[in-house]
């Protein structure tokens, strides 16, 4: 069994992430980088599982590695469900988070309902086949950013049962709680259960 894992990006944070995230398990784990040129497949798909798979599927034929990928994004219940998918382009393809965030609050403007969740989806796929993990977090948005840790949307997101946004906590304490954090929890315990290690 090949003990390498592919986290299916060019980013090395997420890479990272994942890295110290499986750190307890006996797997190396890389990013796309250290198969070049590997690109990442265009996100064509309709729903997180979708994309997800997508990806993970791409890496595993490309590197011949195990591959895990993820997708995730802010599902607000005022606009059925958006942003969606298209959390990390909500405000044209090119756009950066100031610009999502500053999109999302003007859509937010004239309603009460400030209900949402993140979710993110994380896709398994080796020789053993494919498997989906599906973290969510259900929260709260605010009607101005506060805090300066985090990305994307975190600045206007509080949990439910908390009082401080994602980016005015620890890396840590969001961890804890994240619908990513929860999603990794899940493949982990996965791997360890099933000896895929």
């Amino acid at each position: 069994m090949n003990s390498t894992l592919v986290v299916a990006t060019h980013n090395q944070g997420k890479a990272r992430e994942f890295q110290s995230l499986l750190s307890g398990l006996p797997l190396k784990v890389v990013g796309l980088d250290a198969f070049p040129p590997a690109p990442v497949p265009e996100e064509t798909g309709m729903t997180f599982a979708e994309n997800a798979l997508l990806k993970a599927r791409d890496a595993f034929a490309t590197t011949g590695c195990r591959a895990v990928a993820d997708d995730s994004g802010l599902a607000v219940d005022a606009l059925d469900g958006a942003p969606g998918v298209y959390s990390a382009r909500y405000a044209g393809e090119s756009a950066n988070d100031a610009a999502n965030l500053a999109r999302l609050l003007d859509q937010l403007r004239d309603t009460e309902k400030r209900t949402a969740r993140f979710v993110c989806v994380l896709a398994l796929v080796g020789p053993e086949g494919e498997t989906t993990f599906t973290g969510t977090c259900e929260g709260m948005l605010l009607n101005a950013p506060r805090g300066t840790s985090g990305f994307g949307y975190d600045p206007i997101f509080v949990p439910l049962g908390h009082d401080r946004t994602f980016a005015e906590m620890t890396a840590g304490e969001k961890a804890a709680l994240s619908h990513r954090g929860h999603a990794v929890r899940q493949l982990l315990s996965f791997l360890e259960t099933t000896g895929a290690t």
